[in-house]
């Protein structure tokens, strides 16, 4: 199992990963893994989770970028206190790899910061192949 945390300008995001079974096919290079974020604001002032941004990074050092709007095709808003949660998952060819990224949240001013998603590592336990 991966775990990360990170805090960037109040805003703080941990992941938990873990190595998902039944999505996987390892004698096709399928490993699949599953992980839960839990994006909360720590800090004074509201942001809203604008635009998504991973590096994922497979066991041979390939990197997939990936780009998008939102998370699970939402945009929450946080107040101080609040927080959001979501699940979703990431397809490697290895049984291990890595994660991270950023999320770019913006305040109710229109300004913008990307917060940290620290690095998460991606593995199946040890044995499976």
């Amino acid at each position: 199992m991966g775990r990360s945390e990170a805090v960037t300008q109040g805003i703080r995001v941990e992941v938990e990963s873990d190595h998902w079974p039944e999505r996987s096919q390892p004698q096709s290079g399928r490993f699949a893994f599953a992980y839960r974020v839990t994006v909360e604001n720590v800090g004074t002032e509201a942001a809203t989770l604008r635009n998504r941004h991973w590096l994922i990074t497979d066991a041979t050092g390939k990197v997939e970028e990936v780009r998008g709007e939102g998370v699970v095709g939402k945009q929450p808003r946080l107040g101080p206190g609040q927080r959001f949660e979501y699940a979703s998952w990431a397809l490697l060819r290895t049984p291990y790899g890595a994660m991270c990224g950023s999320y770019e949240m913006e305040r109710p001013d229109g300004s913008t910061f990307d917060a940290e998603v620290a690095e998460f590592s991606l593995s199946q336990p040890h044995g499976l192949n």
